[in-house]
């Protein structure tokens, strides 16, 4: 099975498809390198494709202490993975968690990246609510060690946010459900101590995302409901970034409408390979309404 090495020492799971310019996924905290397959199958076509699991994430190494989880290490492993595979830059993919871990990479290796997308980022970020999402985090995380994904994956798996997935696709909500119950308690439980509850907040990286040139796309669901007002700060925030909203869409926006899902990303990516992907204009910025 094919693993790259992180600087200490933990391995991470990786598969890989097509050829061309490279593009990189990273997944959410319920997902799992499978959860990109609408898009590896659709994008491998053209580009050489990866899609890889996280610390704590088997068949990638689970490692025991919730320290071996910070931000540092997530974004890390993103550069562990390019390095490994000889990948001098990527367009690189994230979604929630992943995205979060792409936005780190890309605020620290910009020139790394050809282009970052933040799809359904936001949890926990905004002031208002990270004190309720690192208690929440570290509960949920005693819950897994208690009971296990088997008992857990119905209910972590069905919220606010992912009953869109259910109530659209009720046999990809299943699906996602049983890949869930499939994951190792203990790892998923060190993420959500170690990365969710301690991660540091978007607005803290402020002087990075204003000087930001790497073109970057958000994406967020209009009913994803922790990471509207993130998505669209960090669109004020970037003059490098666009910003979609997709109606009626909950948070793992990629398994609940590949298909605009897929469009979006091509089209952007497509322009930033063109060189047609523009920064914003200094004339767009806000200050006068006429």
């Amino acid at each position: 099975m094919p693993h790259v090495s992180c600087q200490d020492g933990v391995r991470l799971y990786y598969e890989e498809a097509g050829s061309g310019q490279p593009m990189v996924f990273v997944h959410e905290f319920a997902g799992e390198y499978r959860s990109w397959e609408a898009q590896m199958r659709y994008f491998s076509r053209k580009y050489r494709c990866v899609a890889y699991n996280a610390r704590g994430y088997p068949p990638s190494d689970v490692p025991d202490s919730p320290d071996a989880y910070s931000f540092e290490h997530q974004r890390s492993g993103l550069l562990a993975v390019l390095d490994s595979l000889g990948i001098e830059k990527a367009h690189i993919v994230g979604l929630s968690m992943g995205a979060f871990a792409t936005f780190y990479f890309g605020m620290k290796w910009p020139e790394r990246a050809l282009s970052l997308t933040l799809a359904g980022i936001g949890s926990g970020s905004m002031p208002d609510a990270r004190a309720a999402f690192a208690a929440e985090s570290e509960a949920a995380g005693d819950s897994l060690l208690e009971k296990g994904w088997p008992e857990m994956a119905p209910v972590r798996g069905l919220t606010p946010t992912r009953v869109q997935l259910r109530n659209k696709d009720p046999r990809g909500f299943a699906e996602f459900l049983q890949m869930l119950s499939e994951h190792s308690a203990k790892g998923s439980a060190m993420t959500l101590k170690g990365y969710q509850a301690r991660r540091p907040a978007l607005q803290d990286f402020a002087a990075e995302m204003a000087a930001c040139t790497v073109p970057t796309l958000i994406v967020s669901g209009d009913e994803d409901w922790p990471c509207l007002d993130a998505s669209l700060m960090l669109k004020r925030a970037m003059p490098s970034a666009g910003l979609a909203f997709l109606p009626q869409t909950g948070h793992a926006c990629n398994l609940e409408e590949p298909a605009l899902f897929n469009l979006l990303l091509e089209r952007f990516v497509h322009q930033v390979d063109s060189g047609q992907y523009q920064m914003r204009d200094p004339l767009a910025k806000p200050g006068r309404m006429l």
